[in-house]
């Protein structure tokens, strides 16, 4: 029997992870032939979730519990428990929050037995708001348009991927991984499986501005040196512009010697729209730079507190 492992990261989802459970459960009954294992890696949540989880894995060996000493973040513990844990032929990546269905696991597995080693899960439309949704889908825009390869857009990394590609993946040395950037860039052709993402029904979203900022930047500056050499073009520009603003202003005071005063605002004005410009591409160098010092720190992606129902348990 072939083995899939479902990789399940939560923070603080008490409202979800049973009934995530379930839903999971009834995929593989319904899919009969293969073994699979639950995964869930909790950031040390502060609710219920870990005694949920303490539940579940002492009523079925199929689930597995990773909780970490402390909230890792968003974007490093999922990536340890899918390049570290899992023990499948596959793996699936799968949020805890119910906005992507398990259901769609079924899907997943028939392209995967078809033949592609990357099956992802494609959000056609979202049940966010109109707003949020447009916005998202421009940021995979940019980040499509900068990168230096094709990043899937519309994909939050729910997906199914062969043992073959998670292999290829935990040889990468990324302390801190932009998953979706790190698939795109191993190149195997993925198949893509549409579905339309529900509203979060419980709990709230963990996630805040700082955190999509982060995600979204980590996308853009580790996939992409363009931001960079936009300093460059906007310098060159920005002093060309300002040369033939000078060499303007020189024509017409030598032809209106007496009657035109150049006067104190657009010195000051111009004085601010370069100084935002240069404070602009400093962030845009300090992000660079913070990416070149996370990479040389080499501290580990997560540190566990505790196994349940694996081999070796902690």
């Amino acid at each position: 029997m072939k083995k899939i492992s479902v990789v399940t990261p939560c923070f603080n989802e008490e409202a979800n992870v049973e009934v995530l459970y379930g839903r999971v459960k009834a995929v593989f009954l319904k899919l009969g032939a293969y073994e699979y294992e639950h995964i869930f890696i909790d950031n040390a949540s502060t609710d219920a979730t870990q005694a949920i989880l303490r539940k579940l894995a002492a009523a079925d060996n199929n689930v597995k519990v990773i909780i970490n000493t402390r909230n890792f973040g968003h974007i490093r513990s999922p990536y340890y428990a899918l390049t570290r844990c899992a023990e499948g032929d596959a793996v699936v990546h799968l949020l805890a929050d119910l906005q992507d269905p398990p259901e769609l696991i079924i899907d997943f597995v028939r392209k995967w037995e078809a033949g592609y080693k990357v099956v992802l899960g494609i959000k056609t439309n979202s049940g966010e708001s109109a707003l949020m949704f447009a916005i998202r889908k421009l940021y995979y825009d940019i980040v499509d348009n900068l990168a230096d390869v094709r990043i899937n857009k519309n994909n939050n990394g729910f997906g199914l991927y062969d043992k073959e590609v998670i292999v290829q993946l935990s040889r990468l040395d990324e302390p801190y991984p932009f998953f979706r950037g790190l698939v795109s860039e191993l190149g195997y052709e993925a198949a893509k499986v549409e579905y339309l993402q529900q509203a979060r029904l419980r709990g709230i979203t963990k996630n805040n501005f700082y955190t999509l900022y982060d995600i979204g930047m980590l996308g853009i500056i580790n996939h992409s040196k363009v931001p960079l050499r936009l300093a460059i073009f906007a310098g060159a520009i920005l002093a060309g512009i300002n040369l033939a603003v000078a060499f303007g202003y020189l024509v017409y005071k030598l032809i209106y010697w007496g009657s035109f005063s150049v006067g104190i605002a657009p010195a000051v004005i111009g004085l601010f729209f370069f100084a935002s410009v240069q404070l602009i591409f400093l962030g845009v160098i300090g992000e660079y730079i913070g990416a070149i010092y996370t990479q040389m720190l080499k501290r580990p992606l997560v540190i566990e507190k505790e196994r349940i129902n694996f081999q070796d348990d902690l």
